[in-house]
């Protein structure tokens, strides 16, 4: 059995495990147990009343955090031409072709996120097996095959992040940093359960939203309350 250490045990102590917290105060939790000497993230993780074997059950989209997620996220851009400008006006931190795909393939993964436009997918998918695993496939149910660079690479920058079920039906979402202010992390989280809701694929039976919990990234996770998914005098 996994032993942890005195930092996590003494915050642990700081709120009753069983208990489901009001969204607003298991944030301010989460801030306060954080101990860690780093900025730690904020995660949320919600389990889903899916069963992500059948094919209308699956829960995949994205949400852009009014707040961001404070994370400086480097964005590679596969585009050629008038496409390959847009790219860089918008903020794109590498954009190329071909010689990108070869750098790639020769093991180079100094990026966060990739996009690419349609006529780019012949060179882009022969990386599948390389970025596939590693969720940095470009897709266009996440936005991120697309001729319109400019919003794709903006929106990302500005705190987009995809979501999707794993295979028991869990999402795992960072919503911001444990240094953001209180209000902040909950706006975020209220945006990304909005988000979750309209993902509500048409498969799905009876509670949708069956547990939710939130963590920083090296501390105990504090339930939150399911039926709380909209702010207050909502």
């Amino acid at each position: 059995m996994k032993t942890r250490g005195k930092k996590y045990q003494d915050a642990r102590k700081l709120f009753e495990r069983q208990r489901l917290y009001e969204p607003e105060e298991a944030l301010q939790l989460v801030q306060q147990m954080s101990r860690a000497n780093f900025d730690e993230t904020v995660e949320v993780a919600v389990r889903l009343g899916v069963n992500p074997k059948h094919a209308d059950q699956q829960v995949r989209s994205t949400v852009v955090l009014p707040h961001g997620t404070g994370r400086t996220v480097r964005v590679l851009v596969f585009a050629k031409g008038e496409k390959a400008r847009e790219a860089e006006e918008a903020g794109a931190d590498i954009v190329g072709a071909e010689e990108l795909a070869g750098r790639i393939q020769e093991g180079w993964l100094d990026f966060d996120v990739a996009v690419a436009t349609p006529d780019m997918m012949g060179v882009v998918g022969k990386l599948g097996k390389i970025l596939g695993p590693r969720g940095m496939m470009p897709n266009p149910k996440s936005g991120t095959v697309t001729f319109d660079l400019e919003k794709a690479v903006k929106e990302i920058k500005a705190g987009k992040v995809e979501f999707r079920t794993d295979k028991a039906g869990n999402v795992h979402v960072p919503i911001g940093k444990v240094s953001f202010p209180a209000e902040k992390l909950c706006e975020n989280y209220y945006v990304l359960m909005e988000a979750l809701i309209k993902a509500k694929p048409p498969g799905a039976k009876g509670q949708y939203i069956r547990a939710i919990t939130c963590s920083s990234t090296m501390g105990p996770g504090v339930k939150i309350n399911p039926h709380r998914t909209a702010p207050p005098g909502r």
